[in-house]
């Protein structure tokens, strides 16, 4: 087995983890608000999982100002909710606050999961995955790769450039299980979720054309190379 090694406060972290045997984890629109619910009471030192609260819908648990966390656990900079896999992105913040978050997060998710469909035994494949974020170009890279993740759904061709850039933004700015339209400044209540701030890596903000741009670039460059 391997062993991770130890995040370093103050550092940022790109995470990841799919469902065992690549099996889908978010069946329903439930599903999804049910793991935002849960990222944001789980980013917490207090034990707060949903069940504790009457209202346990993720308008419910958002708007509800009574809700008591404690001190975070990490920062969240982005996320992306895809059917079979989850990625994000941590700073950590508070020594092991990334191990701790991830396993009240997944501990909570599976035994709601279970419990919904009547089974039993590990939803997803072990232990998170986890690469250092050592440099601010990467940091760039892994964040646009985060944000456009769920271009996939709609679009599996898109890094081929085999689709319509316009229709690829429209969907991610629409996609409501990922931080893309926070990043992007759009208002909805689960901005609470995410805490970045884009002038700690931007002196300018990006668009999300530009991204779109630079990936389109990146992955033909990266198909070239492998021909």
């Amino acid at each position: 087995m391997a062993t991770r090694q130890p995040m370093v406060t103050g550092e940022w972290y790109h995470c990841y983890n799919r469902g065992v045997d690549k099996r889908i984890v978010f069946q329903s629109k439930h599903d999804y608000e049910r793991f935002q619910a849960l990222m944001y009471v789980c980013n917490g030192t207090t034990s707060n999982p949903v069940s504790d609260h009457r209202d346990t819908s993720l308008l419910g648990i958002l708007n509800n100002e009574h809700i008591k966390r404690g001190k975070p656990l990490v920062q969240i900079g982005a996320y992306a909710l895809m059917p079979n896999h989850a990625h994000f992105i941590f700073k950590e913040i508070r020594e092991g606050g990334i191990a701790s978050y991830m396993r009240k997060l997944f501990t909570g998710y599976t035994m709601y999961f279970n419990i919904k469909r009547k089974r039993t035994g590990a939803l997803f494949a072990g232990s998170f995955k986890s690469k250092h974020i050592d440099r601010d170009e990467y940091f760039k890279h892994v964040l646009a790769y985060v944000l456009l993740n769920p271009a996939e759904i709609n679009e599996p061709q898109w890094k081929k450039g085999a689709a319509d850039v316009q229709r690829i933004e429209k969907k991610l700015l629409s996609y409501p299980y990922s931080s893309t339209s926070d990043f992007f400044g759009l208002a909805r209540a689960e901005k609470k979720i995410v805490e970045f701030s884009t002038d700690e890596f931007y002196d300018r903000m990006p668009t999300l054309s530009s991204l779109l741009k630079d990936a389109r670039a990146y992955y033909a460059e990266v198909a070239d190379v492998g021909r």
